[in-house]
């Protein structure tokens, strides 16, 4: 799913591009991907576009008329920018935005569509979408603090809580518990004072880090290999690679449709932390510590 540093770039390059610019129409190639009727997405053709923003991991158009068009892209849906009146791409094209200088699509390639487009009528509206977490890159220590141990849970349930940190999810959390040299699996109110200092510093330096090295890759022109798994990334979809720090393995505990990825040595002091699925299979003969681990199955396991 596209996080904070992709959807900054995403409406950074939108921006560029159809600020004061009218929105000539929308088509939809799937209407299910509409999720509002009133006001009707007929009222936004001709309208200017006066501002962009981000709620969370959604992108909002500012329209005149107090007009918000909000595209959230979920797990699967990306962005395209076509030369004006571009096609819809066939299977995973759900819908089009056009604008003199070009048109906008939205694609999703997945079984399951879950993308979606929701305009509204007012800012108030828009701010019914936000789930009320604190946005981590303008947050005080002590803003963030008291976001983080608002509720005890493991750190990367809390970073990835829409409710209590916006914009961040599997990819970068993984990426900033790492740089933070903390387990996934701690819970929040078992930090001290250097631990959570530690972790606001790795949450601000790796989602810059990242946007500002997004922003480089694009060069001016439009994000087109938005994804999860990025060359570069020290932990995040690197299961059975070296960590970049020490060279052990990095491990994973895969649950429902995501995984968490991590560095026994660097985060967990050695231990490794029980996947289910692998657990039940392997019972008495799992590893509990990364010695166990590369005496059993080799130091790349």
């Amino acid at each position: 799913m596209p996080e904070l540093p992709d959807v900054t770039v995403y409406l950074e390059a939108l921006a560029a591009r159809v600020s004061g610019q009218k929105l000539l129409g929308v088509r939809l190639a799937s209407p299910f991907v509409l999720r509002t009727f009133d006001p009707p997405l007929p009222a936004a053709a001709g309208k200017k576009v006066t501002g962009l923003r981000r709620v969370g991991k959604r992108l909002v158009l500012e329209l005149e008329d107090d007009l918000f068009l909000v595209i959230h892209l979920m797990i699967a849906g990306r962005l395209r920018w076509l030369e004006p009146g571009g096609k819809i791409p066939g299977k995973v094209g759900l819908a089009a935005f056009d604008f003199d200088p070009g048109t906008v699509v939205l694609t999703e390639v997945a079984s399951k569509k879950r993308a979606s487009i929701h305009l509204l009528r007012g800012l108030a509206a828009v701010h019914e979408m936000d789930r009320g977490g604190i946005e981590p890159l303008e947050a005080s220590l002590d803003t963030f603090r008291e976001a983080l141990l608002r509720e005890n849970h493991t750190l990367k349930r809390s970073l990835t809580d829409p409710r209590l940190f916006s914009g961040i999810g599997n990819a970068y959390s993984d990426e900033i518990l790492h740089r933070a040299r903390l387990s996934p699996v701690q819970v929040t109110k078992k930090l001290d004072d250097g631990e959570i200092a530690r972790l606001y510093q790795a949450t601000q330096a790796v989602l810059r880090e990242w946007t500002d090295r997004l922003r480089a890759e694009t060069r001016g022109g439009f994000p087109e290999k938005v994804t999860a798994f990025r060359e570069g990334m020290a932990v995040h979809g690197r299961y059975r690679m070296p960590c970049p720090v020490c060279g052990t393995a990095v491990q994973r505990i895969a649950y429902a449709e995501n995984e968490t990825n991590y560095c026994p040595r660097c985060q967990t002091e050695g231990r490794i932390l029980s996947d289910r699925s692998l657990a039940r299979l392997l019972k008495e003969d799992w590893p509990r510590t990364v010695e166990e681990l590369e005496d059993k199955f080799g130091k790349r396991t």
